[in-house]
């Protein structure tokens, strides 16, 4: 087998990882945008580095944007065979891409406004909402821990990754010179004894990993520290400086910890009387479609289920689907909470809120998620004094803060827990993606000390073969 990476490679965004077989079927393993990359984004994304006729198969493990939003850019280059994954994530994809498409339309339409006025030359959308309505057909659900053949003797097996709602990890079963070799896709592999979500489950012993790096040099707080911390910024925000608190956060997963979370400070009565919006059509459409999965989520919220109908719900919390109703946020002087995606902020209505309440000292800008160094929301975790939103540059008065407790990713003790059930010896080859090198160059001494022997991370479109 040849294995080449086309993304997630030395960095977090892009998952594409192509494996051809012995008998020349090859399969994509997940098909992800490139985001927040700064000026190489729309040139990382408008190339692929491999012929989309050739590939057989497209097997995905989640609905991240970065594990998915290049599957309307595959189909409109031609790709017509099945694509793989759970239910969950099925119905959480259609959301996203069409989310994503009508995104690109509308930033592109509003970026050409201004290259028109300018007599410059305009820009094509990367893909329209008509391509990704022709992803949908292609889509085949797969069960969770069982074995499936997908192309004549090569099977795939889905587990739980515990990353977000629908999320696996998968296994690859296949004979290589008539013996049969594991290959193991981590996809992103979440935290274990999450809020919301299943821990991440064993898996058989593997000959080959892909595995994700994202926090490989960087533990989470407690999540006792979650909580106070988002009722802190609310209080020193919305009834100290009688400011805006503005969280970025992705529709799937962050989104609904937060909501989560605040329901929670709400039934111990603790959560501080001021308006909370959760201003992203999308994130209430997530929302809505998460209660649909109660059987997903881990015995902690069961048992509050039996309680509380809708742990995601909270008295004083109001849906913005209008667009003149988000617009009006931005004039408005109370002080209030306002969840909105991208969880980047590179895209959708957090990015307008940013622009319009980043200059007032009053309002804080809380990021809870990871962020591409050369996105709007890595810009302003590093600190920088002035940012470009738009095409127009903003001085950052408002406060900038940060919980780095509520990620979905694994820390290293996460992930180093993940791959303990294999035994070192017997793996062949471990691949780190999907993070950047100061924290794969960290991690793969980690797993070094674990007795893994052969370790690479991988460039940019760099191929290995596997004997």
């Amino acid at each position: 087998m040849k294995i080449s990476f086309h993304g997630a490679a030395q960095v977090v965004t892009g998952s594409k990882h192509l494996l051809t077989f012995e008998n020349g079927k090859k399969i994509l393993l997940d098909c992800g945008m490139f985001q927040g990359m700064g000026q190489e984004t729309i040139s990382l994304n408008q190339h692929f580095g491999f012929d989309p006729l050739e590939i057989d198969a497209v097997v995905i493990s989640h609905a991240h944007i970065d594990h998915t939003g290049l599957l309307p850019r595959l189909v409109k280059e031609g790709y017509k065979n099945p694509i793989y994954c759970t239910r969950a994530t099925a119905k959480f994809t259609e959301v996203l891409l069409k989310d994503s498409a009508h995104i690109q339309e509308m930033d592109v339409m509003h970026v050409n406004k201004r290259k028109a006025a300018q007599g410059k030359e305009l820009v094509q959308v990367l893909y329209s909402t008509a391509d990704a309505m022709r992803v949908f057909p292609l889509i085949e659900t797969k069960d969770v821990n069982q074995w499936h053949e997908i192309l004549d003797g090569i099977f795939i097996k889905y587990l739980e990754a515990g990353h977000i709602l629908g999320s696996a990890f998968v296994q690859i079963k296949y004979l290589e010179k008539g013996e049969q070799r594991i290959l193991t896709f981590s996809g992103d592999i979440g935290r274990y004894n999450d809020d919301i979500l299943k821990s991440p489950a064993t898996f058989e012993q593997s000959d080959y990993i892909l595995m994700e790096s994202t926090y490989g040099n960087r533990l989470h707080g407690a999540y006792v520290d979650t909580i106070e911390l988002l009722l802190k910024h609310i209080e020193n925000t919305c009834l100290g400086k009688k400011g805006k608190l503005i969280i970025p956060a992705f529709s799937v997963g962050r989104t609904q910890e937060l909501l989560y979370s605040l329901n929670k400070l709400s039934l111990e009565n603790r959560l501080p009387k001021v308006k909370y919006y959760l201003d992203s059509p999308m994130s209430i459409e997530i929302t809505e479609l998460t209660k649909t999965f109660p059987q997903l989520f881990n015995n902690d919220v069961q048992n509050i289920l039996k309680r509380d109908e809708d742990p995601f719900d909270f008295p004083g919390l109001e849906y913005i689907e209008d667009v003149s109703a988000s617009k009006k946020l931005n004039f408005s002087k109370e002080p209030a909470v306002i969840i909105s995606a991208s969880g980047m902020a590179e895209a959708g209505r957090a990015k307008h809120h940013i622009a319009n309440n980043i200059e007032n000292a009053r309002n804080t800008i809380l990021l809870v998620g990871y962020c591409e160094p050369q996105s709007l929301g890595g810009r302003l975790a590093a600190g920088n004094e002035e940012v470009g939103i738009f095409g127009e540059k903003y001085q950052v008065l408002a406060e900038v803060a940060k919980i780095s407790s509520l990620s979905a990713h694994g820390d290293y003790i996460d992930l180093m827990k993940w791959i303990s059930c294999q035994d070192p010896k017997k793996v062949k080859h471990l691949f780190l993606v999907h993070g950047d090198p100061e924290a794969q160059f960290p991690f793969k001494e980690r797993l070094s000390n674990m007795g893994f022997e052969k370790i690479s991370i991988p460039k940019m479109h760099e191929s290995f073969s596997l004997k």
